[in-house]
């Protein structure tokens, strides 16, 4: 037996590959197939299972596709309704893997469907449970996703959750291992662990909604306490895995044309794209094409994007580094952004060689702002409400990054601000979306509070 976890930092997610005999079972699947291909054709083995823990929210899986290429079926939990073929499981229903068994637990309360799965080992011992988005190391999933969809409050979703893993996973013995589908970073959990695998007996010690003692009503209140609202793609991925999505390679094709600076700029005006940067925030600083959106590559990509454009189906033109067109428009594609038109050919240096006009945006030293640092100076902090809670800027304004477009009015038309987040890359996503919308008197300030912290400007206690 063999389990591996494919961990991915952008979406904070794990697909588990587990193998025995010569069979392999996949756990919720990105939505490029290719490393799981490879993987198998490595270990001269085939596809027995695609298992889902639930329909994700966060991202779109590569069931529908995995399937099609290997001919293994698709596994949810009960009360999952599809519009392709899968099999949907009973509580407790065993599935043979080689050696091994997986038994599925109908654990709901993140959603309906929400279904853990739980490994024998060749002796029939419990071995691992995979735990979805019922179960994350320190935190459970946040039971306001499906509510809608359930006809439910999300009080009663959490009272289900309670159930459930009281009922089918805190039973179990503490040497099991969990392994959950998301990290510390994921939109699906408030309080989760950097840690992705850990054991079931840490969890009943440390993780505060497993307390022995802790009563329905207390769970309830505390699990659904300081929920962000979740963000606008939600839903859409949510669609997408229940009815089906474009085979990927056509995604690709379509969104790494490399077009001319003439074509690229045709096809924005009579398309309404959103002209997505994602080279590095220095570079987009220095340079970039106007009314462009910054969001960069090397950071939370994928769920930013997500948030922050929100309609899937927004067409995008992309300004990319040189050789990771594919990339991007592959990461786009795990939240369900398919609608990418192509790459300008060359990147930003084609743009400023056809002499065509450019944007900056004005960025200064933590030193410099500083100097300029007086009671009337407008600050804005576009960090996370708990950052802010946490220390911040005297007088500073807290507007997070995730609801800048409901709040862009907030915002001084004429008068110079500055705006910063925690390390430099959220607050030049910031700026550019105000710069898009012509809010043009706006200042970065570069490396963010810890920057602000090392010069000594004077913060919250």
């Amino acid at each position: 037996m063999r389990i591996e976890q494919i961990y991915t930092g952008c979406l904070s997610q794990g697909t588990y590959y587990i193998e025995s005999g010569g069979e392999v079972a996949i756990i919720d699947p990105l939505r490029e197939i290719k490393p799981y291909i490879e993987k198998v054709t490595e270990d001269k083995a085939v596809v027995k299972y695609i298992f889902e823990t639930h329909f994700h929210a966060d991202f779109v899986s590569g069931h529908i596709t995995l399937s099609k290429e290997t001919g293994a079926p698709i596994i949810y939990g009960p009360q999952a309704q599809t519009s392709f073929n899968a099999i949907i499981a009973e509580d407790g229903q065993e599935f043979k893997l080689g050696a091994i068994t997986i038994v599925a637990l109908h654990t709901p309360g993140h959603t309906l469907e929400s279904t853990s799965y739980l490994l024998k080992d060749a002796q029939g011992k419990n071995h691992a449970i995979f735990s979805g988005d019922t179960l994350f190391l320190g935190d459970v999933g946040r039971p306001d996703l499906s509510q809608k969809a359930a006809n439910m409050t999300q009080d009663q979703l959490a009272g289900m959750l309670y159930d459930s893993l009281r009922n089918k996973i805190m039973p179990l013995q503490d040497d099991v291992i969990v392994y959950p589908a998301h990290g510390a970073g994921s939109a699906c959990g408030k309080n989760m662990s950097k840690e992705t695998i850990g054991t079931l007996g840490i969890q009943k010690q440390t993780n505060y909604a497993l307390r022995a003692d802790m009563t329905k009503e207390e769970f309830v209140k505390e699990v659904t306490e300081g929920l962000m609202p979740p963000p606008s793609y939600f839903p859409l991925n949510v669609k997408m895995n229940k009815e089906g999505y474009e085979d990927i390679q056509k995604v690709l094709n379509q969104g790494t044309r490399k077009l001319s600076p003439a074509e690229f700029e045709i096809l924005a005006n009579e398309t309404g794209a959103v002209i997505l940067d994602v080279r590095h925030q220095s570079e987009f600083i220095q340079g970039h094409i106007p009314r462009s959106i910054f969001i960069g590559l090397d950071g939370s990509f994928a769920p930013w994007v997500g948030s922050l454009i929100g309609d899937v189906l927004q067409p995008i033109l992309l300004v990319t580094p040189d050789g990771r067109e594919e990339e991007t428009v592959t990461r786009l594609s795990r939240v369900g952004f398919d609608n990418t038109l192509g790459c300008l050919d060359g990147g930003f240096k084609t743009w400023e060689q056809d002499n065509r006009v450019y944007d900056i945006l004005t960025s200064i030293t933590a030193e410099t702002f500083k100097n300029r640092l007086t009671r009337n100076v407008q600050i804005f902090d576009v960090r996370k409400e708990i950052e802010y809670a946490a220390a911040h800027i005297i007088n500073a304004h807290n507007t997070p990054l995730d609801f800048i477009n409901k709040h862009f009015t907030e915002f001084p038309e004429e008068e110079t601000f500055y705006v910063h987040c925690a390390g430099g890359y959220r607050s030049v996503i910031a700026a550019s979306i105000l710069k898009s919308r012509g809010i043009h008197n706006v200042v970065d300030i570069a490396g963010g509070f810890k920057d602000i912290k090392a010069v000594g400007v004077s913060i919250t206690n």
